[in-house]
């Protein structure tokens, strides 16, 4: 498994997946993640080993691109050494072609994992879905997080005769599970939690709330990093309601979902969702927009409540849950999900 992110979901779900294929009898897992990885430097660090020195900045990219042809004899040689049969991209990123000529030097097929199929207004960095386009075509597979994304990737003509494997985000934990909804008997505690972002339907969450009108019931937390904005100081105006325009390090993300008793997703737009994944492991209540993947990604699960990317929808959506909350129940077993998910894909992954 690689990833070479920093910082963001991205890193963990590589992580998470090492760790489950780990699990599997008679598989042993190697993982692959940036140096600079912020996960690595958090409270239980997962064990890494392939770590990659990456970059910071657009210039430090540019600088490790034109390094790359130097760099590939000693990532294959240390690839060998490894004794790898197939490698899994957990999310692409602008360095996977260096990583893509490595095990191509080694003779190791690898498939893709693809979270997007279009970039989100707002979203990734420039050329980002050149790089991505060229990784899969040199992948021997890929794997599609939802089926909203599978046809995405199909109707844009990128998958070809390669197996596309279908398969969906575990909930991801962030620590213990907290205790339920509504434990700490105070008024309904409502989280957005996330990249600050167009796409994130901050101005439809700020439109619903000033419908709803100040509360006493109701108090919401914004956290997340992004541009400031006129929405963002619209949500700053209203009742009740707290923006933290910020940067979450990785050991503060569990103690922010603890604090909440239910989590709104208020997307325009959406593949799928980390924070949901994030949620439903946390057996916090879910609001979200029915848009994307999201609606697929939350299908059976009792916790959330879907709505139409409308204002008045969405105010509806949150106002239910202080008359009528969703069915509590146990937090899931993120293990047992991820454990399930690589026995799946190693059953289906080509060779």
């Amino acid at each position: 498994m690689w990833q070479w992110g920093r910082r963001g979901a991205a890193p963990r779900v590589a992580a998470e997946l090492a760790a489950a294929f780990g699990r599997v009898a008679g598989t042993e897992a190697v993982l692959s993640l940036s140096r600079q990885a912020e996960i690595l430097a958090g409270r239980t660090p997962p064990r890494c080993d392939l770590p990659i020195d990456t970059y910071e900045g657009v210039a430090g990219l540019i600088g490790r691109l034109a390094q790359a042809p130097f760099r590939v004899g000693s990532l294959a040689r240390r690839i060998r050494a490894l004794r790898v049969d197939v490698a899994i991209c957990a999310m692409p990123g602008p360095l996977d072609g260096l990583m893509a000529w490595a095990l191509r030097r080694c003779g190791v097929p690898f498939l893709v994992m693809v979270h997007d199929a279009d970039l989100h207004p707002g979203d990734g960095f420039p050329l980002q879905m050149r790089f991505q386009r060229a990784l899969m075509r040199r992948a021997a597979g890929l794997i599609a997080l939802t089926r909203h994304v599978a046809d995405r990737l199909r109707a844009q003509g990128v998958v070809g005769d390669r197996p596309l494997l279908l398969a969906a985000l575990p909930p991801m934990g962030f620590g213990p599970p907290p205790p339920p909804p509504r434990a700490h008997g105070g008024a309904l505690r409502l989280l957005c939690f996330g990249r600050l972002l167009p796409y994130k339907g901050l101005d439809l969450l700020a439109d619903a709330l000033a419908l709803l009108g100040g509360r006493d019931d109701l108090v919401v937390r914004v956290v997340g990093q992004g541009p400031e904005s006129p929405v963002l100081d619209a949500l700053r105006a209203l009742a009740g309601v707290t923006v933290e325009n910020r940067w979450v390090p990785e050991d503060e993300v569990g103690a922010i979902l603890a604090w909440a008793d239910a989590i709104v997703l208020p997307y325009r737009e959406a593949s799928q969702s980390g924070v949901a994944a994030a949620a439903v492991a946390a057996g916090r209540w879910v609001v979200a927009t029915r848009v994307g993947g999201i609606a697929e990604q939350l299908d059976g699960e009792g916790v959330a409540r879907l709505c139409e990317p409308e204002t008045a929808a969405l105010a509806s959506a949150i106002g239910s849950l202080l008359t009528r909350a969703p069915c509590s129940r146990a937090a899931p077993d993120p293990a047992a999900a991820w454990r399930e998910l690589a026995v799946d894909l190693l059953r289906r992954m080509p060779r």
